[in-house]
């Protein structure tokens, strides 16, 4: 559990990186599918739903963050 907590923390942090509202919404969602693929195949969801959850989500967040 303390690793997914860790690597939660690690793609939040990321999920900014790019100037631009696209560049940040693209690299949040690349971030978040990888982060999403390995606690997808961690914990039952599996790899792929798991890629296709924390892509959503980590280009949602790359969107709406600031520069």
């Amino acid at each position: 559990m303390r690793k997914l907590i860790v690597l939660a923390a690690l793609t939040l942090s990321l999920a900014a990186c790019g100037h631009s509202e696209g560049e940040r919404a693209l690299t949040g969602g690349l971030i978040g599918a990888g982060g999403g693929a390995v606690v997808g195949s961690m914990t039952g969801i599996g790899p792929v739903g798991g890629a296709v959850i924390g892509g959503v989500g980590g280009a949602g967040i790359g969107a709406v963050t600031a520069h």
